[in-house]
């Protein structure tokens, strides 16, 4: 009998490994499936975490970087790319090296910076050195705000802090942003500067602990939706639903903050 091939849009994940399964390379790799892509990974680092703490962070050997970039953009160019933690100085300049030599398209670029507990993925120190090699290959970038903080060197307490904040980081080269307002005091509203408008896309907060990962999740999907041909705004908007439903039905594991649900639309049945 002979196979019957398909396609699947292929999209790229650039982060770190999470052993525990909901965030990171593992909960991008879910998201990507569950818009029916073909997910690729390029691994940075492998963190040993789970739902509450995080034990350690090996990073990968650059040269290993350097080569799982050559065996992806060689032979199965993505459709968009996602990047998200990059734990040291030697990472970052190794990640820039491979953007300006592979050039990916829909790129979106996730600042990590903290763990669900707070622990530092990105020493503080490293800001300055993301700030001036990372950033501006963004063709949109997603910092919350604490990191959103770190990058732009000021506080951010309200939705016009948030908007000033979305437009300087814009000025360091990132073609569009997303500042997500999830941990916003007065609501879970987030502020989209396209580069020309602002658009303040409304969220609701659902009550649960259940939220490890959101953050690679919620850039994974909006890489997923840019992959598909989505414009901007409705890659987000649609990305911010998917996410949403993904915490309505969290898992209810771990001791801490229990994963988001990747496959709520084939599970919430069950």
């Amino acid at each position: 009998m002979r196979a019957k091939g398909s396609d699947l849009i292929p999209v790229l994940t650039i982060a770190g490994s999470d052993c525990s399964g909901g965030a990171g390379i593992q909960a991008d790799l879910k998201t990507f499936s569950a818009h029916e892509l073909f997910g690729m990974s390029v691994i940075l680092s492998v963190v040993a975490e789970n739902t509450a703490r995080v034990i350690s962070v090996h990073d990968i050997p650059t040269s290993s970087v350097d080569e799982q970039m050559l065996a992806v953009f060689e032979d199965i160019v993505p459709k968009a790319t996602k990047i998200g933690m990059i734990g040291s100085c030697e990472l970052m300049s190794c990640v820039a090296k491979n953007l300006e030599l592979y050039k990916p398209q829909n790129l979106v670029i996730d600042p990590v910076m903290f763990a669900k507990n707070g622990y530092a993925l990105m020493p503080e120190e490293n800001c300055d050195f993301f700030k001036k090699t990372i950033v501006a290959f963004a063709d949109l970038l997603t910092p919350n705000i604490p990191e959103a903080e770190f990058l732009c060197g000021f506080k951010i307490k309200n939705e016009e802090e948030m908007i000033e904040a979305a437009k300087y980081l814009c000025t360091l080269g990132a073609k569009a942003v997303l500042l997500k307002g999830g941990h916003s005091e007065n609501n879970a509203n987030d502020v989209l500067f396209d580069g020309k408008e602002i658009h303040i896309l409304k969220g609701e907060r659902i009550e649960t602990k259940n939220t490890h990962g959101t953050g690679c999740t919620l850039s994974s999907a909006i890489a997923s939706n840019l992959a598909k041909g989505y414009d901007l705004l409705e890659a987000v908007s649609s990305a911010k639903e998917y996410v949403k439903n993904a915490i309505y039905y969290s898992l209810n594991l771990g001791k801490g903050c229990g994963p988001t649900n990747h496959f709520y639309r084939f599970l919430s049945e069950k």
